[in-house]
């Protein structure tokens, strides 16, 4: 069975718990990181040098980092990506994309939010990560109009790792554009029950 090791409040272990959820396979989790801690320990070390969370381990291989995880669940799996090179390069690109682009802005803004007291917050610095985030929605909901996912008509592991953090924009407590296509791609996310079970949670 897949072992999956992370702690549920983590965006990058639910991108993980909710990719198989819906590929229909079956998995554990050892609570690990964050309030759990442990992931500084010599044996969980010894699994993922750099400490993070989630590691995976599947019929002897041990893999981390959230999105590569993704494209292992869905080759040896066969589902949630197409088998074409280029229609898959088309998702691919935006599980960069989140990476590379939209997680620098989102991340501080995210705790500037969640966790930090309110006395301790910096308005002028998430006013600043604020705005350095809604270009990168607007090029996704430029990138969505007309299409119902990512990639086009199907939901694929394209749809994953912005998919958990669309659902902390749209839960913050800021100001945020009109963007009618991004808006309509988040509530057929909510519509999916594994979306609903490990990432359309109260923030914290």
């Amino acid at each position: 069975m897949l072992k999956i090791w992370g702690f549920t409040a983590s965006s990058n272990v639910q991108k993980v718990m909710w990719a198989a959820d819906e590929m229909g396979v079956p998995w554990e989790r050892v609570d690990i990181g964050g309030r759990a801690g442990g992931n500084r320990k010599p044996d969980y070390l010894a699994l993922n040098p750099n400490g993070l969370v989630p590691t995976i381990e599947d019929d002897g291989l041990v893999l981390w980092e959230s999105n590569t995880i993704l494209r292992y669940l869905a080759s040896k799996h066969g589902k949630l990506a197409p088998k074409d090179p280029a229609k898959r390069a088309d998702i691919e690109r935006w599980m960069d994309w989140q990476l590379s682009l939209l997680v620098p802005a989102m991340a501080p803004l995210f705790r500037g939010w969640t966790r930090t007291p309110p006395a301790e917050r910096d308005p002028a610095a998430l006013e600043k990560h604020r705005q350095a985030a809604v270009p990168h929605w607007t090029v996704l909901d430029q990138q969505l109009a007309g299409r119902q996912w990512v990639g086009g008509g199907e939901f694929t592991i394209g749809d994953i790792p912005p998919g958990v953090w669309i659902h902390r924009w749209y839960l913050m407590p800021i100001e945020r554009p009109d963007l009618p296509h991004l808006r309509a791609w988040y509530e057929r996310l909510l519509a999916r029950p594994a979306y609903r079970k490990h990432v359309a949670l109260p923030l914290g």
